[in-house]
């Protein structure tokens, strides 16, 4: 039973590499976990190839010296931690390959061989839209995620999203249906991960969303109450339109049924006058939009008793 045991712990405080730890990225750190190595190590010896020959060494450390030593195959790009861990700045696709790493206990020397697989980043996908001008909650719009990738992610407003009522994924994520598009739906974007950890997200897709006016808000500089405005003969009297919207609305004004000749949102009247009393309305229109709202109100001759 105790040769058993003893069988037992050789076998798992056997060295290995980290499988793991055996994919690169091409252009990135790549580093090549060691396990299970115990206290007594004294040097770690990394090779190319699947063997640990002097003529294949790359880089060796030794624990006792705390030094370190470069063989044939360096290229000064690697290094050994003290933890025996081999690190690969800047990986190439010519780095992958096997890897052999040597380690020589106080009693007894262990080695163990991995295959480093490098894999090159695709590009950032691409992402293509039917149309980049919308009107709120009136238009749709369509995105394809151009990509080979089976894990595509989506973005809106730089925030992931998922199908519900207002949008619709596809069933191979690469195609996102926005059915009535808010104005706050500004970015699109899709993002794969063909590489676990890696992720690559398209350039941002920008839509100009039209809307408005929403409610007409009136502002004056007397009170307004019950939708009467009081004002005595000879006063100043402003009145401006307040609305939401996007492009910028066009404002008309009819005096008692009559369109003024002001089209802007606010009017002036320097010194009122009795044939400028009466019932005024105020018309917020977006073109783009095709919408419109106003606001109606009267001007009244203030009279002794009001405050």
């Amino acid at each position: 039973a105790s040769l058993l045991a003893c069988g037992i712990r050789q076998a798992t405080s056997q060295i290995s590499i980290d499988p793991e730890s055996l994919i690169g990225i091409k252009r990135f750190r790549s580093v090549l976990v060691l396990q299970n190595v115990t206290q007594d190590a004294q040097e770690y010896s990394w090779h190319r190839g699947a063997n640990d020959t002097v003529e294949n060494m790359i880089v060796s450390y030794k624990a006792p010296s705390n030094t370190w030593q470069s063989g044939p195959m360096y290229s000064n790009r690697e290094n050994v931690t003290k933890t025996g861990d081999l690190t690969i700045r800047r990986t190439e696709l010519s780095d992958a390959g096997n890897y052999t790493v040597r380690v020589d206990f106080s009693n007894r020397t262990e080695r163990a061989t991995g295959y480093l697989y490098v894999q090159e980043l695709e590009k950032k996908p691409d992402i293509w839209a039917n149309t980049s001008t919308v009107i709120e909650y009136m238009d749709s719009v369509a995105t394809i995620c151009y990509t080979n990738a089976t894990i595509v992610k989506w973005y809106v407003n730089y925030k992931q999203v998922s199908s519900n009522d207002q949008m619709t994924i596809s069933p191979d994520f690469k195609t996102l249906i926005i059915h009535k598009v808010g104005r706050y739906d500004l970015t699109l974007q899709c993002e794969t991960e063909s590489i676990p950890e890696f992720p690559r997200r398209s350039e941002p897709l920008s839509l100009t969303v039209y809307y408005g006016p929403d409610k007409v808000q009136l502002s004056t500089s007397h009170i307004i109450h019950n939708g009467v405005l009081s004002a005595r003969i000879g006063s100043q009297v402003r009145m401006q339109c307040i609305a939401i919207s996007k492009p910028s609305p066009k404002y008309h004004w009819i005096h008692n049924g009559s369109r003024l000749s002001f089209s802007e949102a606010e009017i002036i009247l320097p010194s009122l006058a009795w044939e400028q009393m009466g019932r005024y309305r105020c018309i917020v229109e977006n073109p783009t939009t095709q919408l419109a709202m106003y606001r109606e109100f009267q001007i009244r001759v203030h009279t002794a008793g009001e405050s």
